[in-house]
Order: C-alpha cells, then sequence, then structure tokens
C-alpha cells in the first residue's frame, strides 16, 4: 500500500510532528515535491490526522486539572457490539481519549478535568446513567514519566528517600 520510504516518512512526523518539506526531502534523500505529494496522500486516506503537542503541564503552575482514565464496563448491543456506546461516549466534549479494551472491562475512557469533582459530576451525571453501562472505576493521573514516546524531565524537588532493594 505505501512504500518503505513512505513509512520512514511517517515515523519522522510521528516522532517531530510538522516539519519543513525541505528538510524531510534531505532527511529521506527525496525531493520535496514527493514528500509534499505523500503528506497530501496520507491526509486524503485519512492516515495522517493531525499533529500534537506533547507538553508538561505540570511546568505550567496556572494549570491545575486532573487527568482521569476511567474503565467501563458495557454490555454491547445485538448488531452493534460497543460502536453504538462508543459513539455516545465519544461526543462528550470532556472526553479526549476513548479505546475498547480486552481484560477485565469494555471501554476505557479518558478525560481531563479541571477538579476531581468535574470528573466526578461527568461520571455520575452523563457516562453511567448511559444504558448500556454497567459499571465505571475512575483512576486518576498522579505524575507522568512517560507520554507517546516522550520522557518527561525528573525534577529534583522530590525530597522522599530513595527505596532500593
Amino acid at each position: 500500500m505505501y512504500t518503505e520510504k513512505q513509512l520512514e516518512l511517517l515515523a519522522l512526523l510521528t516522532q517531530n510532528g510538522p516539519m519543513d518539506v525541505n528538510l524531510l526531502a534531505q532527511m529521506l534523500d527525496w525531493e520535496a515535491s514527493e514528500v509534499a505529494a505523500s503528506i497530501e496522500t496520507f491526509k486524503r486516506d485519512g492516515v495522517l490526522l493531525g499533529y500534537t503537542a506533547v507538553i508538561d503541564w505540570q511546568k505550567i503552575h496556572a494549570h491545575h486539572g486532573v487527568t482521569a482514565f476511567i474503565d467501563v464496563k458495557v454490555t454491547p448491543k445485538r448488531g452493534r457490539g460497543f460502536d453504538e456506546v462508543a459513539e455516545r461516549i465519544h461526543r462528550f466534549p470532556e472526553v479526549t481519549s476513548l479505546y475498547l479494551m480486552s481484560g477485565a472491562y469494555d471501554l476505557q475512557v479518558v478525560l481531563d478535568g479541571k477538579s476531581l469533582q468535574e470528573v466526578s459530576q461527568f461520571v455520575s451525571e452523563k457516562l453511567s446513567t448511559l444504558d448500556s453501562v454497567i459499571s465505571t472505576t475512575t483512576h486518576f493521573r498522579l505524575k507522568t514519566y512517560k507520554h507517546d514516546g516522550v520522557l518527561f524531565s525528573q525534577d529534583d524537588d522530590d525530597k522522599r528517600l530513595k527505596v532500593s532493594p
């Protein structure tokens, strides 16, 4: 479907986000027009869906928010499986990611909220009231060490004693 060079281009875009077409062409030993055409093909085919920045929000002192990972058990609908309830859940603007999972629960909902109370309100008033939802378990992110392949800096502010075996 795609050439080896196009897969290399996708890997570069994954690691670095949007880059200058001329720089990409130089890195891949291509013509800039080939790179631009491939990027347009990826967009048209729905392969390249967008670019995102990886931001360490902990370093933004004015930012006070929480990220919740909500495990959801649902009853799948006949003929539609999990898709029907997933379509309802992904429409909520608070939801940043939604995954069908294997294991003890069916869906994982990821959302960013301003507070624990906001997440609690979402779960109790929006998510758990959906017909197919059987139960939910909510987890909150405490610290990010690595996200999307990017290692977050480790500050020396942590004054706890190191534990070693």
